[in-house]
């Protein structure tokens, strides 16, 4: 098939471009004509709340990317609308996870269908946002209607989906990040990081958003009476001296790494080698990244049993799927430690992987593309 990804990608930076950049070497490895169809402007600079959204790596190699979609400028949406139309491709995948993309989305799509050839399948990482707006309301709709079918990440955004829409939707767990490098060892990993590798760490990693719990994650390590070392890598997205003064509120500051930087692919390796264990206490979810990064890395998890984290990670067998609360989170930690989980829990993850390869993904674009 002729394929068209319509989402963010490189030169700009984050999970979410990384996973479409993945997406579409999938579809070429299994013998399809791709292309990432990408932003010239993608949030303005008044909306976004981190230091940059570009990366610093090297453009990705194999890959046509292409720069055409400004999610601001209603004359560009009908523009890429009709180069879209014009394309032709057989599949149109929109990749969508906030309402602010709907317009530029919806219209490109909608204008993309009358060439009565192109069929358009929403790739959905979040149908509603953690953190709510008045957008919502009446942008996700417009959006919607725009599509013929739709691949979520997680059964709760399926239902999302259904909520709006009659339309087709598939569950496709996310796959494996599977593409930064091979495993460190611990001792290699805390060298690099400058970290004392006899120390046990957790890791919460990514963004710092509120919807995330690092607050619960300090709570919990307050509760306990042999506390491990928590490495938190990833830049802050609200404020950062809010968490400071909880961790001296609660003595933790001997206890506290904080990394308040957007880590480079290269560097990944290096603080989940690091990593004893991978929390993700989030409050609201649908599902993560970070999951399938530990996955890759075959790191035992803690998550918190909120949206489609606890469908991935089984409870008791590669990691734990707790309430959201410092006193379940605080058990779960003192469980693994003292009754030393992590062999048993990485034996299992092994097992595991599989069932979250790239062609399961793929595999449901082309049942979808058959029904429609």
């Amino acid at each position: 098939m002729k394929i068209v990804i319509l989402g963010t990608a490189y030169p700009f930076r984050g999970g979410l471009a990384t996973f479409n950049e993945r997406l579409a070497r999938q579809f070429l490895q299994e013998g399809h004509q791709v292309e990432v169809w990408t932003f010239t402007l993608q949030y303005p600079s008044f909306l976004f709340p981190g230091k940059t959204q570009y990366s610093t790596e090297k453009q990705p190699a194999g890959l046509i990317i292409k720069r055409c979609l400004n999610s601001c400028n209603p004359f560009n949406w009908w523009k890429v609308g009709r180069a879209l139309r014009q394309a032709a491709p057989d599949l149109l995948i929109c990749c969508y996870w906030m309402a602010f993309f709907a317009p530029a989305y919806g219209l490109a799509c909608r204008l993309a269908r009358r060439n009565r050839h192109t069929r358009c399948i929403a790739l959905v990482h979040n149908m509603f946002p953690h953190e709510k707006n008045v957008l919502d309301r009446f942008f996700a709709p417009y959006f919607v209607k725009s599509q013929d079918a739709f691949v979520a990440l997680s059964d709760s955004v399926v239902q999302q989906i259904h909520s709006l829409t009659p339309a087709p939707a598939a569950f496709s767990p996310h796959p494996i990040y599977d593409h930064y490098g091979e495993r460190m060892s611990k001792q290699e990993a805390c060298q690099a990081l400058g970290l004392d590798p006899s120390r046990k760490y957790l890791l919460f990693f990514g963004l710092v958003r509120a919807y995330k719990g690092l607050d619960l994650l300090l709570d919990a390590m307050a509760l306990l009476p042999e506390k491990p070392y928590l490495l938190v890598a990833g830049e802050f997205y609200e404020d950062e001296e809010k968490y400071r003064n909880q961790i001296q509120r609660l003595q933790l500051t001997d206890f506290v790494i904080l990394r308040n930087e957007f880590i480079p692919d290269a560097d990944l390796r290096k603080y989940f080698g690091a990593a004893d264990l991978v929390v993700q206490p989030y409050k609201s979810a649908t599902q993560s990244g970070v999951t399938q990064v530990a996955f890759h890395f075959e790191k035992p998890m803690l998550v918190t049993n909120v949206g489609g984290l606890g469908e991935i990670v089984h409870h008791g067998c590669m990691g734990y799927a707790v309430q959201p609360d410092p006193a379940s989170i605080a058990e779960a930690l003192r469980d693994y430690f003292e009754n030393n989980r992590q062999s048993d829990f990485v034996d299992y993850l092994r097992n595991e992987k599989s069932k979250y390869d790239w062609d399961k993904m793929t595999a449901q674009f082309y049942l979808l593309m058959d029904r429609l």
